[in-house]
């Protein structure tokens, strides 16, 4: 695989089901339009697909519970409201598909009502006068002209969203069916504008909504989440759930039960916290308490995968595993239940990114070390695959992963995979850190280390301490600890690897983004000996200003560092800059809004004064995500900058 084949990197998103119909979104990036398309397929269940829009950007269908209708998102050309995802209806027999919404910022994915007419959604609206609408004074202001903004909390912003207090997330509902029909009205919103909602389900009645929204209605700075139902008729919201941590992504199960993802902040820790399947028996005299139904050490639940789907007496559920998203079930009555106890629909060195289930009937998408994603049916016979979207991947040339065990010097395992190259070797190897740092490498296609190990470098991943998909203790291992035993882990695996006499110990280069880019800051100062260069991207490198310019610095530094001055200056690289002493390549996005552009740009000038061998390259327009989402030219770019890098300094 080389750069420019990313847009062989077809991803198909979460499954929609009902009867014989199954959809999916599939993306790829698209170099000529410097874009990132989708459009959605038909998946039949005999194998095979087949075109149902044409995008450019259609995604998250949804169909009708009566199957006559699938509402889905498709974002056109453009600054205004076309270009911008809109929530279109079209018959599922098959037609033309009519927008039904034009909001100035798009909608979020829609969500049918029982009866089969009414969609509800979550939308942000701008105040007057800002992003590109018309103020009071009757005049649209570019966005360098719109008026300050006056900020009084601390939780304002987000990376890859922007600003947040000027555009509040809100719930609307419309009759879809009527629209689609030639009348109806213009959508209005349901919940006031003065804090977010999200995750909307409509109860079995049909007559409220459900969402989550920040506690206390969101009166301060939480990231405790609430379970609250709307009435439609007008009346006042009702608190359904309290949180003992985070709510998100409720669904209600055929008698009622209202089931969600949440963690708990019980033991005083806001970091690394598994999340669990939580069930709440509502009543009619306020807020109930839920119960969890997951053990809290080896049951994570990767909410990215989807919320639960009722199956009978069950609830279907992803959940990390050792570099693997399994789909398990969870019996509905459960009391902590473990891992080991939640029966298995899918497993293995595999990564499950979406799933669905209709009667007797459960697809999913599923990553393997050699596709991107497919959809996949779930049968008593096991999985049966139904589509090839990585055949031109595979055609491009993938190459093998090894999986890796062994033990850190304190005897603690540590787990991972080697990406290796062609030929005989010695191959130069790079060490690669994910993010996160609660994160986890997985067994899904790593266009990262294919691209290298394609040029002929040996890559090592894995999952140190403070990751993700090993237990939570694993994951709160480095909790007050960066830069202690995770920097164990992380030479243990590569000194595993280095065993191989076709790997070059003498060629070895650091790299990693995000915490990976921490990692890679700390290990080139602490371990110099170890590399002959370092790749540092959007890194965190000095907690101070980290704790004040990041979106989620204000709670992020003081669950994983702490408040000392003295702590937060000991445990930052920048600290340590004039330590290194191999070529370093300082990387990142001018829009990046979790690792500001100060911390890279603080390291650049403390190593140059240092009389480093460093340079810095910036990315204009792109923000944290730029790896992994950000335009297709700068994805290839960084590559091609990457591999410039690694050909100069190991060859």
């Amino acid at each position: 695989m080389r750069p420019a084949d990313i847009e062989a990197l077809v991803v198909p998103g979460h499954p929609a089901l009902k009867g014989d119909l199954v959809l999916t979104a599939v993306g790829h990036p698209d170099l000529e339009a410097n874009a990132n398309h989708s459009s959605i397929r038909r998946v039949a269940l005999s194998g095979g697909d087949t075109p149902w829009t044409h995008g450019p950007r259609d995604s998250a269908p949804a169909i009708s519970p009566d199957g006559r209708w699938v509402a889905f998102l498709r974002a056109g050309e453009g600054e205004g409201p076309g270009g911008k995802p809109q929530v279109h209806v079209m018959p599922a027999a098959g037609g033309d598909a009519k927008r039904i919404t034009e909001l100035p910022l798009g909608a979020g994915t829609p969500v049918w009502a029982p009866d089969s007419r009414r969609v509800a959604f979550t939308a942000r609206v701008p105040e007057a006068g800002r992003y590109g609408t018309e103020g009071a004074d009757g005049e649209t202001p570019e966005s360098p002209a719109e008026a300050p903004r006056r900020i009084t909390r601390m939780d304002y912003r987000i990376d890859n969203i922007g600003f947040l207090r000027d555009r509040p997330q809100r719930l609307f509902v419309l009759d879809a069916v009527a629209v689609v029909e030639g009348g109806g009205a213009e959508p209005e919103p349901v919940s006031p504008d003065t804090y977010d909602v999200g995750d909307p389900v409509w109860t079995p009645d049909g007559e409220r909504v459900v969402v989550a929204v920040p506690q206390d209605w969101d009166r301060a700075e939480t990231d405790y989440r609430d379970l609250v139902a709307f009435p439609l008729d007008g009346a006042e919201p009702e608190l359904l759930v309290v949180g003992e941590g985070h709510a998100e992504q409720p669904v209600f199960g055929p008698d009622g039960t209202l089931f969600f993802y949440g963690s708990s902040y019980a033991d005083g820790h806001r970091e690394a916290n598994n999340t669990g399947l939580y069930a709440a028996v509502l009543g009619t005299g306020g807020p109930v308490k839920a119960r969890r139904l997951t053990d809290i050490e080896t049951v994570d639940v990767e909410s990215g995968s989807g919320p639960a789907v009722p199956a009978g007496d069950e609830l279907l559920v992803a959940v990390r595993n050792r570099g693997a998203v399994e789909l398990r079930a969870v019996p509905a009555n459960a009391d902590y239940a473990v891992l080991a106890d939640l029966r298995v629909l899918h497993a293995g060195p595999a990564v499950v990114r979406g799933f669905a289930a209709d009667g007797d009937t459960v697809v999913a998408v599923v990553a393997t070390p050699t596709s991107a994603g497919d959809v996949v049916v779930l049968g008593t016979d096991g999985p049966r695959v139904l589509t090839d979207y990585s055949k031109p991947l595979r055609d491009k040339g993938l190459r093998p992963v090894e999986e890796l065990t062994t033990t850190a010097p304190d005897g603690y395992p540590v787990h991972g995979w080697l990406v290796l190259p062609e030929g005989d070797g010695p191959h130069p190897v790079l060490r690669v850190v994910h993010g996160g740092p609660f994160a986890q490498q997985d067994w899904a296609v790593f266009d990262e280390a294919q691209v290298y190990a394609s040029v002929g470098y040996a890559v090592v991943i894995g999952n140190p301490r403070g990751s993700a998909g090993y237990g939570q203790s694993h994951g709160r291992a480095i909790t007050f600890g960066f830069g202690t035993v995770d920097v164990d882990d992380v030479l243990a695996l590569l000194d595993k690897a280095l065993e191989r006499p076709d790997l070059d110990s003498s060629r070895v280069g650091i790299m990693g983004g995000s915490y990976g880019g921490f990692m890679t800051s700390w290990v080139a100062s602490h371990h110099p000996e170890r590399f002959k260069a370092a790749w540092s991207e959007r890194a965190v490198n000095a907690w101070d200003s980290m704790l004040g310019s990041s979106d989620i610095g204000y709670f992020f530094v003081d669950a994983y560092v702490g408040t000392d001055p003295e702590v937060l200056r000991d445990r930052s690289p920048l600290t340590y800059a004039a330590d290194i002493s191999i070529p370093f390549a300082v990387v990142h996005s001018e829009q990046d809004w979790r690792c500001p552009l100060e911390q890279a740009q603080r390291m650049f000038v403390a190593l140059r004064r240092a009389g480093a061998d460093a340079e810095f390259l910036l990315f204009p327009g792109e923000g944290h995500e730029l790896s992994r989402s950000g335009r297709p030219r700068h994805r290839v770019q960084r590559f091609d900058a990457v591999l410039d890098w690694w050909s100069q300094h190991l060859g």
